[in-house]
């Protein structure tokens, strides 16, 4: 066995784990036939005696209003979770985008919110790595980026049936993703590691293999952030980016998996908060407000049928330059045909009916577009709405079989860049540390390697390690043979750089040059650019994302119970490019 290997200024915390997997039938929503025998796309540009007879009963203002979604939230209280009921009730609204929470609270207050509506709602979320994006208590399957080092893209289509399974389990019908920006910027606060990464093939193929396997499971989705969201270094929740390129570049990299989509059947498409001149040359207009990019071009142009959502109607980016209700307006007028989070939905509502009333839109377009929604709720099944069932969700949202995809998504992901030989030689019985840098308790990824390797210690070196103990470390490291070391970032949101002293990187470089030394990264890929020296390790492990199925997955490559087979997705440096991988 391991044993614990412990200094004066290093914490090392041993936990027995115990897992309780329930043996449940999986919990099958079922769709109605009518809806699902056709594509999203071709059902939704079908005429149907269900929409007709909705739209027709309508009033102008419960017209408009089908357009606006707004925000729900199920961990700010009762008064939070009433007042968005009134709003619902009194506004006629079409939808519901739901954020942070609890699976089971959320279900009984969609079901709430459904009995307070005339029309059936459309209930969204974001859920790029699904409903554990927003929910506690739930399964978070690997970010985008980490299956874009994924080769086989039919793995990627089984995650999107498993996501839609527990979407709709929970009484939702749309899922805000996937993101397919082409993130061909390190150094981008927004998309990042949200993106399947910098080739824009791969980001396409990833792409719609995820929105396929939610399609086919009867959920809608939406591309995001058109015409693309990743070559920026400013965060449109806080201000407004802009695309300064040329309309060749945009249309031949930028728009590239977005056209895709489009060819594959993609039920939706979100659009950025970016002001983009080659495209639309009005100052500080964001591209949501832009007619000749929404209808011009989207519509138009690339000749996009299916729901064209704006992103957040509340953001920096937009309302910045467009206060008081007045972007709402002009993103009617540009052409989305779903208003996501208004500021104000009632003000909207209004402004909108006197944008028409001004003929500002046609009655022929504003007409088609209210009845897409509702071809939209008719495709979904709310022409027969049936509540979520309460009973027994938990088990049927966290089965064994989604842990078990998770795990494989992982062991598919995980990309050695150099030093299968070394992997290879490593000896279970020769004396090996095992190093966890960033991380103050046994990790994961040590517990499973000192299962393998018997003759070993591990060993934890917190962020704020003073460099006298460093010295007293390496010093302590001369009598192993071998030595595996992890980078872990422990900060809610991956960024590109781990806040690790200068100290503490070079601590690391030092690592990388001693004999027989193996470096796993359970942190952003882009975060080895700035480790300088870790390219000198014998072996080099990306681990993408700091979760236990990647620690894993990695720990299997180094007890040679997996051959690794993920290709870097992104850039790192000149020693590490895309498409990277032994």
């Amino acid at each position: 066995m391991f044993r614990s290997f412990v200094h004066p200024f290093m914490i090392t915390i041993f936990k027995k784990s115990y897992y309780f997997i329930l043996s449940l039938p999986i919990y099958f929503i079922s769709f109605q036939a009518n809806a699902q025998q056709k594509s999203f796309i071709s059902s939704i540009t079908a005429q149907n005696q269900w929409m007709d007879s909705v739209y027709d009963k309508m009033s102008l203002r419960q017209r408009v209003a089908q357009m606006i979604f707004v925000r729900a939230h199920t961990n700010r209280g009762q008064a939070y979770s009433d007042s968005v009921g009134q709003v619902i009730k009194n506004e006629h609204l079409g939808g519901v985008v739901f954020f942070q929470g609890g699976p089971g609270r959320q279900l009984n207050l969609s079901n709430t919110y459904q009995k307070l509506s005339d029309v059936p709602l459309l209930i969204a979320m974001d859920g790029e790595w699904g409903l554990g994006m927003r929910l506690d208590s739930t399964l978070s399957f690997p970010y985008q980026m980490t299956l874009g080092a994924i080769r086989d893209n039919n793995l990627i289509y089984k995650m999107g049936q498993e996501v839609a399974r527990q979407f709709k389990r929970l009484g939702m019908h749309i899922n805000f993703a996937p993101d397919m920006d082409v993130n061909n910027n390190p150094a981008n606060p927004v998309i990042n590691y949200r993106s399947f990464g910098d080739d824009k093939v791969n980001v396409a193929q990833k792409g719609i293999a995820y929105m396929q396997g939610m399609q086919s499971e009867g959920l809608i989705t939406t591309a995001k952030h058109f015409p693309g969201h990743g070559d920026t270094n400013v965060d449109s929740h806080q201000d407004l980016p802009q695309l300064p390129f040329t309309r060749q570049r945009l249309d031949s990299l930028e728009e590239y998996p977005f056209k895709q989509a489009i060819a594959a059947g993609i039920s939706g498409v979100m659009v950025a908060h970016m002001n983009i001149p080659a495209l639309d040359p009005t100052p500080k207009l964001p591209s949501t407000l832009s007619r000749p990019i929404i209808t011009g071009l989207l519509k138009d142009s690339l000749g996009f049928k299916g729901l064209v959502v704006s992103d957040a109607m509340e953001m920096k980016g937009v309302v910045k330059y467009f206060p008081n209700g007045e972007a709402d307006v002009k993103a009617f007028i540009a052409g989305n045909d779903i208003l996501e989070l208004s500021e104000n939905s009632k003000r909207a509502d209004k402004l909108i009916r006197k944008a028409i009333h001004k003929g500002l839109v046609s009655e022929q377009e504003f007409e088609a577009r209210v009845k897409k929604i509702l071809a939209a709720k008719y495709w979904a099944g709310l022409n027969h709405y049936q509540p979520a069932n309460p009973e027994n969700f938990s088990q049927e949202i966290n089965t064994p079989e989604a842990k078990q995809l998770i795990q494989t998504l992982a062991d598919a992901a995980v990309t050695l860049l150099k030093g299968d030989s070394l992997i290879n030689a490593f000896d279970p019985a020769k004396s090996t540390a095992i190093i966890s840098i960033g991380a103050d308790v046994l990790t994961p990824f040590q517990q499973e390697l000192g299962h393998y390797f018997t003759n070993s210690k591990v060993m934890m070196v917190p962020k704020d390690m003073q460099v006298p103990m460093m010295r007293a470390f390496m010093n302590g490291l001369k009598e192993y043979q071998q030595i595996i070391v992890s980078t872990h970032d422990s900060r809610l949101r991956p960024g590109s750089k781990l806040d690790y002293s200068s100290n503490l990187k070079l601590f690391i470089a030092e690592l990388a040059a001693m004999p027989n030394t193996a470096i796993s990264v359970f942190a952003n890929p882009y975060t080895i650019a700035g480790l300088p020296g870790i390219e000198k390790a014998g072996a080099l492990i990306v681990g993408y994302q700091k979760d236990d199925f990647m620690q894993r997955a990695a720990a299997k490559v180094l007890s040679k119970q997996l051959k690794p087979s993920g290709k870097l997705p992104v850039t790192i440096n000149t020693f590490f490019t895309t498409g990277m991988g032994l």
